[in-house]
């Protein structure tokens, strides 16, 4: 198989051409897949191990149910790290697809953003695991311990593991999401500005509705929402204005 070509902004193609292109860049991101999850797989110990620390030491005696629980939570584990590794080759392709349709200083822009939420969602699964998971942990597993004799399924704690570390991730490309809005000028800066009140209930019930039904996940998930909406308010003001002198600039360059 050749490597698919990316074609330059507003190159002619025919629709065979581009199917042809999609198939190949579609190959090309499921054996990256492949790939990174069989690495993944051969390290799974040191996942499952990594994804334990957070438990309090008292909980970290999970336990499964079923002959095949085992290899296909380790799977699971493996699938969700291989996709994540495998991350900056997706995007890549996805980009690569989509970049024709775009001019040179818009791919520019869109290559620092991605960039930029790339760091985004790294600083997010920090955060979620250094922070979020350990108090969220520490509460769940010991709330009513003198009630119930307390056992923790590993299917049932990696998922809900995993699921707080995406979400955390999402939760800090808050701000990618608001410029994203301005720039194509569904929201503006003097709208954000003078609608705190609005934005802080919205990003409230973000925090509701993202996994973790208890106190302290909710609030630990929802303290950076509000940090991250209230910067990028002020991220979006500074960029919508650079914006405007370079559309500015461009305007005053074109020949009348």
């Amino acid at each position: 198989m050749n490597l698919p070509r990316r074609l330059g902004h507003r190159e002619e193609a025919t629709l065979v051409e581009h199917l042809d292109e999609l198939r190949s860049r579609i190959i090309i991101s499921l054996l990256a897949l492949v790939v990174t999850t069989t690495i993944t797989f051969v390290f799974h110990r040191h996942l499952v191990l990594w994804l334990e620390r957070p438990l309090p030491p008292d909980r970290r005696h999970l336990i499964t149910f079923g002959v095949a629980e085992p290899f296909l939570t380790s799977f699971k584990i493996s699938l969700m790290a291989g996709i994540a590794l495998a991350f900056p080759v997706l995007l890549w392709q996805l980009w690569s697809f989509l970049a024709p349709a775009f001019e040179e200083s818009s791919q520019r822009i869109v290559a620092l953003l991605v960039a930029f939420a790339s760091v985004l969602l790294a600083a997010g699964v920090a955060f979620g695991y250094w922070l979020v998971l350990p108090q969220a942990l520490h509460f769940l597993t010991h709330y009513d311990d003198r009630l119930y004799h307390i056992q923790i399924r590993a299917r049932d704690y990696f998922s809900f593991a995993l699921a707080v570390l995406a979400a955390v991730g999402i939760v800090f490309e808050l701000p990618i999401f608001v410029l994203g809005l301005v720039r194509i000028g569904i929201l503006s800066t003097h709208a954000l500005r003078h609608n705190r009140r609005l934005g802080y209930f919205i990003v409230a019930v973000i925090a509701v509705l993202l996994p973790g039904v208890d106190p302290v996940t909710t609030t630990f998930e929802g303290i950076p929402l509000v940090i991250l909406y209230e910067g990028s308010i002020w991220l979006a003001v500074l960029v919508e204005r650079r914006w405007g002198v370079r559309e500015a600039e461009a305007a005053a360059a074109e020949p009348l």
